[in-house]
């Protein structure tokens, strides 16, 4: 074929379909199902799976496999896990500004300044993996020949229901503190707004990350956050991607099973506001130790 008749032909780009991030795998949701996602002008983008009440399930059996191997890890090792995490989304960089920017209808700039935000989010709560037990623990004085001390652990698996307008940097900030306090996670991500959290799961699946710590679902919160409250083996619940009318359901249906379920605005919060412990402490428990004292 001449050059001008291949000049003259018009190319079909490669629509994609992505998938389901469970235990560090990239299945196709059990149901079969895809729903199309587009930009804020309502330009095609791409197909996400539409996660099951199986996928759910599958997720939250992946997390609490992989929780006694994360929580058991050195402070200092999930440092290091998360800070690569946080290299990866370095080199991603441009990729997640275009997704950011088609996603929630930006320019480049602020889309620029948000993933920047993001990122470095990441690092700071990175950086409190080795420090959450020196500033929230305590040793306490006791009257009698014991001594006492206050630690904090994990709380176990935590369900995420990711905000619906911030598609990256409210994702990171829901997501980022219960890795850093030794807690592994099932997140729904934001339904209009999937891609930057389906490639966060790829950057999950190409850094450090054991499979199952982070598992991370596309689909409607509506759907999927009664399965993740009702469930046994989820020990927390953050309802920030429900609707306000929702989530009195989502906590009685947590209630079931004595689930801790986070009290969050009723509307989203200023993610770009200065980050603070407020999240570590959520996902963590004291625990009080006595001893004798004694040779």
């Amino acid at each position: 074929m001449s050059n001008s008749k291949q000049s003259d032909l018009v190319r079909i780009s490669v629509a994609k379909t992505y998938k389901l991030y469970i235990g560090g795998k990239f299945p196709r949701s059990e149901s079969g199902r895809v729903y199309p996602v587009t930009d804020a002008k309502g330009k095609f983008l791409a197909n996400a799976a539409h996660a099951s009440r199986k996928d759910v399930r599958d997720a939250v059996v992946a997390a609490r496999k992989a929780f006694p191997g994360w929580s058991g890890a050195t402070a200092y090792n999930r440092g290091q896990v998360l800070y690569r995490v946080a290299e990866v989304l370095e080199g991603r960089r441009d990729q997640f500004i275009a997704e950011v920017s088609a996603s929630e209808g930006l320019a480049a700039k602020k889309a620029e300044s948000l993933v920047d935000a993001a990122i470095d989010r990441w690092v700071w709560y990175a950086g409190w993996t080795d420090k959450i037990a020196s500033v929230l623990g305590s040793a306490n004085p006791v009257a009698g020949p014991y001594f006492s001390f206050t630690v904090p652990e994990p709380t176990g698996v935590v369900g995420i229901l990711a905000p619906q307008g911030s598609s990256l940097l409210g994702l990171v900030e829901v997501l980022a503190p219960v890795l850093a306090t030794g807690s592994t996670a099932v997140v729904v991500s934001s339904a209009e707004r999937p891609l930057p959290a389906i490639t966060l799961s790829e950057v999950l699946a190409t850094s450090d990350v054991p499979g199952g710590v982070a598992n991370i679902l596309t689909g409607r919160a509506s759907e999927l956050g009664p399965w993740l409250a009702s469930h046994g083996d989820v020990n927390a619940l953050d309802p920030t991607g429900a609707a306000p009318a929702e989530r009195v359901e989502l906590a009685r249906e947590a209630a079931n099973t004595v689930k801790r379920v986070l009290t969050v605005p009723a509307a989203e919060p200023d993610w770009t506001s200065a980050p603070d412990l407020t999240r570590l402490r959520r996902y963590l428990e004291a625990k009080t130790v006595w001893h004798p004292l004694g040779v």
